[in-house]
Formats: C-alpha cells, structure tokens, sequence
C-alpha cells in the first residue's frame, strides 16, 4: 500500500510538472513593443480652422490599434502646454520600445531653415514668437530616440503658413518659408515622413480625410511590408490622387533589413493563426491521461472557465465518487472483520447482532457508493463524446473558414497586381500628357467671379472686368471663409482658395416674403387667417377693438341733441287703472288723474291727449 501511495505521488508530481510545463511555456512567443503617439489639431482659435485633422488622427489611430501596437495614445485640439507634456508622458513610454511612432496633422510653420508645430493657441504675431508658442519638431525627434529599432515621425502638416501675411518680422532677413523645410536626422534607424516634399504644399482634400491619411491607412498596416516600400506605395497614391500636384517624401535612412510595422504571418500559414483552444485542449488530454485529482485542480487552476473547465469539473466529480466507493469498499471491508473477529472470540449474541448491523450499513453504503461512481461514470463517459463531437465540429469550420479566407487572399492578390497594373499605365499617360495650364490673366477676373457665383457670394452675371461689385463679392467671401485677401485684387490664390470650398460658403438672402429652400428663394405662403410679419414669419391676424377718436365723440353728441330736440312720443307708463269692471293698464299717451267732487275726491279716471 506504501508503495503504491508513493507511485501515485511521483505520477502526480510528473503530471503536475507537464501540465505546468505546456500552461506557461507553450505560449506565444513575445513580440516587439510598438508604441505611437497621434495628434490632430483642427479647432485653431487664431486662424483659419482645418476640417480634417480630427478625422485624420482618429484614422490614424485605429490604424495602430488594429496593427496590434501595445500602446496608442490619440490626443485632438492641443494648446502648447498640453502638446509639450503630451510628448513628454510620450517619452517615458518609449523608453523599453522597440519602435515609436509620432503622426502629427495640424498647422505646421518653418522659420530659418527649422520646422515647428503649432498649438491651438498660437497667436504669432512676430517671428520671435515663434519660439514661445510652438513646438519644435526636434522635439518630437527627442521623444522618440529611446526607441531600439524603428523612430519615426509623421508629419501631415505641410499646408500654407496661415500667420504669413499677418506676422510682424522683428529681422527683414529672417526666412519665412513655404511649407516645411528639409531635415536630415542625427540618430540611426530614424525616418521622418512629410505630407508634401520641403518647399511644397500639402492638401486636404474634398473628403472626410486627407490624401496623405488615407495612403497611410492602405498600405502602412501591411504585415511585413517594408516602410521604404510602404511610403512609395503612399507616395504614388498621392501623386494619383492630387493629379501630380503633391508628392510625400522621407527622409532618414534605415539599415539593410526589412522593418515593417505590422510583423509578417509565418511561413506556410494561410489564413488565420491556429485555434487558441489547442493548447487548452493539449492540457485537458494530458491530465485525462493523468487521472488524478492533483492534475484536474492544477488543470481548473490554469483555464477556471470555458467548456474545458465544465469537463473538468465533470471528471473532478467521477474522482470523487471512485473515492468514496473505495472509502466505503474499505469500511466494509473492516466491519466485515470486526464481525468475524466476534464471532470467533464467542461474542455474545447482541454484539454480534450490532456488528452484522454496522456490517450491513456499510455494505448499503458501499453498494450506494457503487451505484453513484457508475452514474458519474457514466456522465463522465457523454461529457468525454460530447467534447470529441464538438471538437471535431470546430475543426471542420476552422478548414471551412480558412479555405475561404484563403480564396479572399488570393482573390485580392489578384485585384491589387491588376490595381498596381493600372496605376503604372495611368502613370505613363500623366507622363505623356501636358500639365493643367493656369488660366490667363485675362480671363482671371472672369473665373474668379464664376467661383463666387458657385459659392453663393455673388448674384451677378460674371463679367471680364473687376468691378465694384466683385470686390464687395470677395469681401463677403472673406467674412464668411475666414480668409483675408485683398478685395482689390483678383489673383490666383483667390482662384484656388475659391475651388477648394466644395459648396456654399456665404448664405442665401432672400427677400420679404421669401425663405431659403436650398440654393433658391421659395415664396413664403400663409394659410388662412394668418400673414407675414416683420420678421419674414407667418402670424396670426388679431382681430382690432374699436377706439375712439374726436370725431366720434362729436357725431355722438350731435346725435344726442337732435333726440333730446324732437318732440317727446307718448311712451307706456306702465300705471293700472281699476274701475269698477276691473283692472288694465293705462294706454299709450294717458295718464292717471283725480276725480275731484268739491274739495274731496271721490275715485280716479284715465286722461289722454
């Protein structure tokens, strides 16, 4: 009996050793730390409002999440203090990283040779300001140089100085410039991104994000794309998608390996990774091989929930019931001597007697006990079909669903070498054909004034000539886009500012009567009883009171006089008179008079005229 105790703790400990060994080891191996920082900056309370950085960053943002970064910071409408202890909070992150990525879009600004960022509550109104109230772009470059393999920095902010007309030059030297201005990083393995080459503008576009956005969303998430390929793949796309207008370019270099931001699948696997319930599986056959209570509580230890778990728990109680048959098998077993013993001792007859009935319990409950390991047996055995069924269910989807992944794969596999087919002939024909001319000067006023027209801040017909009312017209258009160009003066810039508002820009106004409906002036109809107002809306007609006047009072006591001046007409005057045939009243015109007989009267009589 030692010995089989002592075999039964060496097969637990083994066990136990194994099911450790598979729970903590056979996990997936530990990938590279990825870190990003993404900032949007849109509400500027200074200048000219951008649409679409919010909507970038939150794209932007996403996008490393579902590449599987371990950490995403997304930050929208920043003021300098908070973009400066944002970065800061950023670098202690980036401290154990492996690769750190900073996507900026916003306003941006290069003074002598130097890129800065700027806040939502940059003022700049010199160019000494400038060092106060943004942020320098090595500062950004600073945050991320702990980083071990990959640093890079993603600027979309390479759009027109919006302070450049405005801003005082302490130095009339100092440069100014158009766009961002080149940069070389110090550090290895450092890549900086630009919207739009040094020197050149960045668009945002007509839609919900910017060309260079959504470049990146298609092609950076790439598993093991290389990001010197993947910023081509962005740069034709934006080439494609401005007509040649703006070109991204990079600058840093990294070292001979491929480094992709997305890690690539392993090689020979199609479609999605392996189930993760296999390792749990592995674990629950080695501790059914096992046998032991130890390895199923070390088992439940590890995976408390699941369908695993509830089998488990299902084998745990057919543990039980087969210890409790062997308790029970034992007891009986003792009683069993206990009554033999008595027996050859010449026991008196009670004790025997109790002792066949304590043997007797103990077999009732060893029968009992056999009884309840064979129903757990039992469900121990349809609980073990049970999982077989649905494991063999869940394999036969995973091969369903990967060979359906599998025909998508190559499905756009496909679609993207014919895209990339496309591309490369659409790119020789941009070659082929001329560059979109600039229109005269002469038809300038004209085109200007038919973009003003289409933005709803002129009603005229657009003539050749720059007159009065063009100017007014501009003016309007200043007011309400947020620009200030000279009214005076009908350039280029106007022209290309106009084309780049995609609808109505100053508001309908109608006259009296009428009310907007769309880009037209629909007449305003009130029902009945009901009519306009001086506030343009229908309102209920209210019915006036008589009001005396003068004249009135005067007809009134004219009329009065000439009543009070005719003759009197005989009126009722409501009298009875009773005689000796009765009572009635005293007619129309008559009176009531005493019947005098001397100095007495004697009765009454009706007088009349």
């Amino acid at each position: 009996m030692q010995l089989t105790l002592a075999h039964r703790l060496w097969t637990c400990s083994l066990a136990l050793g194994v099911l450790s060994y598979f729970v903590l080891c056979c996990g997936p191996a530990l990938a590279d730390k990825r870190v990003a920082l993404v900032i949007g900056n849109s509400a500027y309370k200074n200048t000219l409002q951008l649409p679409n950085p919010v909507n970038d960053a939150t794209l932007i943002g996403d996008m490393f999440r579902k590449a599987g970064f371990d950490a995403v910071d997304v930050k929208v409408d920043l003021n300098a203090s908070e973009m400066r202890r944002t970065l800061r909070d950023f670098a202690g992150r980036v401290r154990d990283a492996d690769m750190a990525v900073i996507y900026y879009a916003g306003h941006g600004i290069e003074l002598d040779g130097n890129n800065y960022l700027i806040p939502t509550d940059a003022m700049l109104e010199t160019d000494g300001d400038v060092l106060d109230e943004t942020v320098a772009l090595d500062r950004a470059l600073f945050a991320v140089e702990p980083a071990k393999r990959l640093r890079l920095v993603i600027l979309d902010a390479c759009r027109d100085n919006p302070f450049a007309k405005t801003m005082k030059r302490t130095v009339a030297s100092r440069a100014i410039g158009r766009g961002l201005a080149k940069v070389e990083p110090t550090s290895p393995n450092t890549m900086i991104a630009f919207a739009a080459k040094a020197g050149s503008t960045a668009s945002d576009g007509n839609s919900r994000n910017s060309p260079f956005a959504t470049a990146l969303a298609d092609h950076l998430p790439k598993p093991g794309l290389d990001l010197r390929k993947a910023f081509g793949f962005v740069r034709d796309d934006v080439l494609k998608a401005t007509g040649n207008k703006q070109e991204p370019f990079v600058y840093g270099s990294l070292g001979g390996d491929d480094v992709a931001l997305v890690p690539a699948k392993p090689t020979g696997v199609a479609g999605p990774q392996a189930n993760p319930q296999d390792s749990i599986r592995r674990d629950y056959e080695l501790a059914l091989q096992a046998g032991l209570r130890e390895a199923w509580e070390a088992f439940l230890q590890a995976y408390p929930d699941g369908f695993y778990a509830n089998l488990a728990r299902v084998q745990l109680k057919k543990i039980a019931a087969e210890e409790d048959r062997m308790a029970a098998t034992e007891k009986a077993r003792l009683a069993e001597q206990d009554k033999v013993r008595l027996a050859a001792e010449r026991a008196q007859k009670a004790e025997l007697e109790k002792a066949a009935a304590v043997a007797k319990v103990a077999e009732d409950a060893r029968i009992a006990a056999e009884k309840q390991k064979q129903i757990e047996q039992a469900k121990a055995e349809a609980a073990e079909r049970e999982r077989k069924a649905a494991e063999a269910a869940a394999a036969k989807s995973l091969a369903e669903k990967q060979a359906v992944e599998k025909a998508a794969a190559d499905a756009r596999a496909k679609q993207a070498a014919d895209k990339q087919a496309a591309e490369a002939e659409s790119r020789k024909l941009a070659a082929l054909s001329p560059p979109p001319s600039a229109p005269p000067s002469a038809d300038l006023p004209r085109s200007v004034q038919l973009e003003l027209r289409r933005v709803g801040c002129m009603k005229v017909e657009a003539g050749t000539e720059w007159s009065e009312t063009a100017q007014r017209s501009l003016t309007l258009f200043n007011k309400y886009a947020g620009t200030k160009f000279d009214a005076k003066l009908a350039n280029a810039d106007v022209l290309d500012a106009l084309k780049a508002k995609p609808g109505r820009v100053c508001p309908l106004v109608c006259e009296r009567g009428f009310k907007a409906d769309g880009d037209a002036c629909a007449k305003i109809t009130c029902r009945a009883g009901y009519r306009i107002n001086e506030d343009n809306e229908c309102e209920k007609v209210q019915d006036k009171k008589p009001v005396a006047t003068r004249e009135d009072s005067q007809k009134r006591d004219a009329g009065r006089k000439q009543i009070e001046a005719a003759p009197a007409k005989p009126q009722a005057t409501g009298q009875v008179i009773c005689t000796s045939t009765g009572c009635r009243p005293v007619r129309s015109g008559c009176r009531i008079v005493n019947r005098m007989a001397g100095q007495s009267t004697v009765g009454q009589q009706e007088e009349c005229n």
